[in-house]
């Protein structure tokens, strides 16, 4: 077990009915509120009403149209809102991206200079507003993590922030918010989540309790999600995944571990800035194409504990062959829910694979990961995915 320093200093507030608490939440944070939001989804689902209802007595600014992927254009105009109108606090609505903009959107408000400057680290984060959340998709994890996905399209980089000053203060979760997600967002949802602990499970060295925990997440979500596609008002499903979604991506059930790299998602992270695709399908189209490049003496291990424990694969097996099974496995999984798996059916070809491989783990940015990769070896992933 590696040495480590915790700190999640979020509260969770869960269940039916828990947005009654929005104002004691927001009353301690300041008056006046920059409420963040993306499509019209929160208005339909009247979300919208409710929130401006029981913030009746606060002063409301209002950023709206944040996108999947988000834009760091968006980052730009919530910065400016909160600087020109001293906003006290930021409050999301919505699903990971919207919480990820608004993450960025509160550092970038207490920085005089370009926001650019955070995201990129080539100044730190001292300070950012509070920021409290409404989740309305069960997917990122964001809502309990310090981190801030977003994407540049003029120069094709997605790239992350990470500051303890970012997480989130409170944030809210109540499953039914999830019931009108669709199904393909659901299915992205629990791949991204299953992503998440598959980047804490492929690691070295691991201990037997952060095997098992990651193991019940991975093992709950592929429950769930199956039920909330069939049933998507299912509330012991949504709460379920609503609940594995938020551990997936925050460090506790990794404590100790060794380092993977994140390498499935440095892969994705590329193929959303070139191409704008879905995080969650990316991920999954890639995720199995990753396994298998992977796979060698030194991981089989791994693979043999997961195609045991998650799969129910005989152990008596060879390992290899434990391994491609569970690899097998993986791929149909995610194939069972609708996911398209492959390049080539979100809109994706050849004709960028060695420039994004050179982005990915050119000046061996790769290279001391679990199983360092190659700029080579990323393009063989890629391609094996088309």
């Amino acid at each position: 077990m590696v040495n480590f320093d915790y700190c999640t200093p979020t509260r969770l507030v869960f269940g039916k009915g828990v947005i009654e608490k929005l104002p004691a939440i927001m009353s301690p944070l300041g008056k006046k509120i920059l409420l963040v939001y993306g499509g019209g989804s929160i208005k339909k689902t009247g979300l919208y009403d409710k929130v401006l209802e029981l913030l009746s007595d606060f002063e409301i600014f209002e950023l709206s149209g944040v996108e999947p992927n988000p834009k760091y254009e968006s980052v730009v105009e919530g910065a400016k809102i909160c600087r020109e109108n001293n906003v006290d606090a930021v409050l999301a609505v919505g699903g990971g991206s919207v919480l990820d903009c608004s993450k960025s959107i509160a550092a970038g408000a207490k920085y005089d200079g370009d926001p650019w400057d955070l995201i990129t680290y080539k100044v730190p984060t001292t300070s950012a507003l509070p920021i409290v959340d409404i989740m309305t998709l069960s997917a990122t994890g964001s809502e309990y993590d310090a981190n801030s996905v977003i994407s540049r399209m003029d120069l094709n980089i997605k790239t992350c922030l990470k500051s303890d000053h970012i997480f989130p203060t409170c944030s809210i979760l109540d499953p039914t918010y999830t019931f009108t997600v669709s199904k393909r967002q659901t299915a992205a949802g629990a791949a991204d989540a299953i992503s998440h602990v598959f980047e804490k499970y492929f690691t070295s060295p691991t201990t037997d309790l952060n095997d098992g925990m990651c193991e019940a997440v991975i093992k709950s979500i592929m429950k769930n999600v199956k039920v909330a596609l069939e049933n998507p008002c299912d509330y012991d499903a949504r709460a379920e995944l609503m609940v594995d979604c938020a551990l997936a991506c925050n460090n506790i059930i990794a404590l100790g571990n060794g380092a993977s790299g994140w390498v499935a998602h440095a892969i994705e992270h590329a193929l959303s800035a070139y191409y704008d695709i879905t995080h969650g399908e990316g991920l999954a189209i890639i995720t199995p194409h990753w396994m298998r490049k992977i796979l060698s003496e030194k991981t089989a291990d791994r693979f043999v504990k997961y195609g045991v424990n998650i799969w129910g694969i005989d152990p008596g097996l060879d390992s290899f062959e434990i391994a491609n099974k569970a690899i097998d496995k993986t791929y149909e999984f995610f194939r069972s829910l609708g996911i398209p798996m492959t390049l080539g059916e979100v809109g994706i070809d050849d004709a960028k694979i060695n420039e994004m491989a050179n982005d990915i783990a050119g000046d061996g940015k790769l290279k001391n990961c679990y199983a360092p990769l190659s700029v080579e070896d990323v393009a063989e992933i890629l391609r094996n995915s088309l």
